[in-house]
């Protein structure tokens, strides 16, 4: 048979033996992946992606439960799974990326992100002198009430599976048409005040982005606030305003492929397809090879098959395959016949199948032991760095996708709470990285000493110290009450010590001690004890008076004052000058809260 080519005749014969002849041109075209024209980037296919009934122009307006739409809405999906096999270069449609979040590949990336991104969360704050405790109060309960925080890891989820996520404002007008169109403001303007009334905000609901199409957008001039950027959507052909509608996208696209992403952006899903694809196909190929790593060759004269009865020969081998088992065994003949056995080596597989693994937590930046719970190896290995680089990355993340959106969340939440945006509440995200219990005393004792030196200095009250304390929520006095004031070191527990810490002179006869009292003789001026005191200082050690010099100012002067006191009584009264002593020891070895130093 003769089969015409533009360029050439190309000759087919047909034989007993040798069947159809396939030319190797037709045999290469046959194993080409088909081509598939890609969509303009300026005037996309809209039927494409998007299902029936979703934009303008469906006839009859939006069916109940789209019992109508089941037929066309199956086709549609099938169409767009089967015509996109481009990795990673063009839109892969909303279908065909709904698919892929069934595998656990893509949802493990998915769910991980979203929950670091939500699992601390926010603290609400203020700014200025006035106490806002009750208004930050009132908007944590009703930011619980309203479920913000699940609502936003939702957000975060149908962003990393689709690029793009939508959060509904409800205020009482989800069935008056005529009211989603006209926009509600920002939140903080004067549209906004007018809008939205005192108790208005009913809930909040996630929407994917395959129900809503953009419209009303501007390509002609880029200057304009809003180039491409749509301020109406479609909702299941229902118009609704892009300010009750908010938008997030995570991972922006060029505005020439804008339209053809349906205004949203990248997905996790199809940033990670060929490193998934590598993935499964390397994981499949080991797994082949494992299962078929062994192979036994007999070695024989095959020309016994071709003869009559040669099929005993061919019976033999299937037995042996059935068979085939190390305990049973295999009888060759000796002078004709030799089986032996040929193994492909398995020695790297374990390294490359680890490998590319690897490649998928690269391209999402998420650690090993994030994504695959496996801990480091090696001597001194450690994740600690790794971890804390994802948080940051995290938190940067939490600034680019929830805060623009999540300002205009809690500013509708007070215009609904109090008919006002008090804009000295402020937020903050909380920070991922935690310390553990060693580090965290670490911490505490450094502040401490810390508090301790501003207090020596005058810098800082103990009323200032204490509220500080209470209001750090990793202290274990968070609860004390600062308007209580304890008494500080040292006072009223050294009997014998007035409150300028000097030595009273009838403190320990009073109560039974021999005191410290001087006994001077009359007419006689009492020695210069401080001068000598100070003197004795400036004889320490370089030692003794490099510690002396760490120590706090006020530390300095009580060691003066109790070597002024051992000075007056030394070489009149033993007993006296040995508690005075004793005294001096015992607060040196408990100075600067440091047991062993000596002076």
């Amino acid at each position: 048979m003769l089969a015409k080519s533009p360029k050439k005749v190309i000759t087919r014969v047909r034989s007993k033996s040798k069947g159809f002849k396939i030319p190797l041109m037709a045999q290469l075209r046959a194993r080409q992946r088909p081509q598939h024209p890609q969509s303009s980037f300026f005037e996309p296919d809209w039927s494409k992606l998007h299902p029936p009934g979703v934009g303008p122009g469906h006839d009859g307006g939006p069916s109940m439960a789209m019992d109508e739409e089941i037929s066309s809405t199956l086709g549609w999906a099938q169409n767009a799974i089967q015509s996109v096999f481009a990795e990673g270069q063009t839109f892969l449609g909303y279908a065909f990326l709904a698919q892929l979040a069934q595998r656990p590949e893509y949802r493990n990336a998915v769910e991980i992100i979203a929950t670091e991104m939500t699992r601390k969360w926010i603290k609400l704050q203020a700014v200025g002198d006035i106490d806002k405790t009750d208004h930050i109060k009132q908007l944590t309960d009703e930011l619980d009430r309203l479920q913000v925080r699940n609502h936003f890891r939702k957000v975060a989820e149908v962003n990393e599976y689709f690029g793009r996520s939508h959060l509904y404002f409800d205020f009482g007008t989800t069935d008056d048409l005529d009211e989603l169109k006209p926009p509600i403001g920002n939140g903080r303007d004067d549209t906004s005040r007018l809008k939205v009334k005192k108790g208005s905000l009913q809930r909040l609901k996630v929407v994917e982005p395959v129900w809503c199409y953009p419209t009303n957008y501007d390509s002609v001039n880029p200057l304009r606030t809003d180039w491409y950027e749509p301020d109406m959507w479609y909702c299941m052909a229902t118009q609704i305003h892009a300010t009750r509608l908010l938008k997030f996208v995570g991972h922006e696209v060029p505005d020439l492929l804008k339209p053809a992403y349906s205004f949203g952006g990248l997905s996790l899903s199809q940033m990670g397809k060929p490193y998934v694809d590598n993935w499964l196909r390397t994981r499949q190929s080991v797994a082949d090879l494992i299962h078929a790593f062994s192979v036994f060759v007999l070695h024989s004269n095959l020309s016994t098959s071709l003869q009559d009865g040669g099929n005993e020969f061919f019976e033999r081998l299937e037995m042996f395959i059935s068979l085939r088992d190390n305990r049973n065994v295999m009888v060759v003949d000796k002078d004709s016949e030799d089986l032996t056995n040929v193994s492909a080596p398995l020695g790297s597989l374990d390294a490359l199948q680890a490998q590319t693994q690897e490649h998928l937590c690269s391209v999402w930046r998420i650690p090993t032991i994030k994504y695959l719970n496996i801990q480091p190896a090696g001597f001194n290995a450690s994740s600690e760095g790794e971890i804390r680089t994802f948080y940051d990355s995290i938190n940067s993340y939490q600034e680019v996708l929830f805060r623009p959106n999540l300002t205009k969340v809690i500013d509708f939440i007070q215009l609904s709470l109090w008919g006002e945006v008090d804009q000295d509440i402020t937020f903050a995200f909380e920070p991922l990285w935690s310390l553990d219990e060693a580090a965290l005393a670490t911490k505490r004792k450094t502040e401490a000493d810390t508090d301790q030196v501003l207090m020596d200095i005058g810098a800082v009250s103990q009323e200032e110290v204490r509220k500080r304390v209470a209001s750090d929520p990793t202290s274990p006095y968070a609860s004390i009450d600062v308007s209580e004031l304890p008494e500080k070191p040292g006072e009223g527990e050294e009997a014998g010590m007035g409150e300028s810490g000097e030595m009273e002179p009838d403190a320990e006869e009073t109560s039974g001690g021999p005191g410290l009292q001087i006994d001077e003789e009359p007419g006689k001026p009492p020695p210069n004890a401080k001068d000598e005191a100070e003197d004795r200082v400036g004889q320490l050690s370089s030692v003794e008076m490099t510690r002396f010099k760490k120590m706090s100012p006020a530390n300095q002067a009580k060691i003066i004052q109790l070597l002024e006191q051992v000075r007056r009584y030394e070489g009149r009264d033993p007993d006296k000058a040995r508690a005075a002593q004793q005294k001096l020891d015992e607060f040196e070895r408990t100075a600067n809260g440091n047991a062993n130093e000596n002076y």
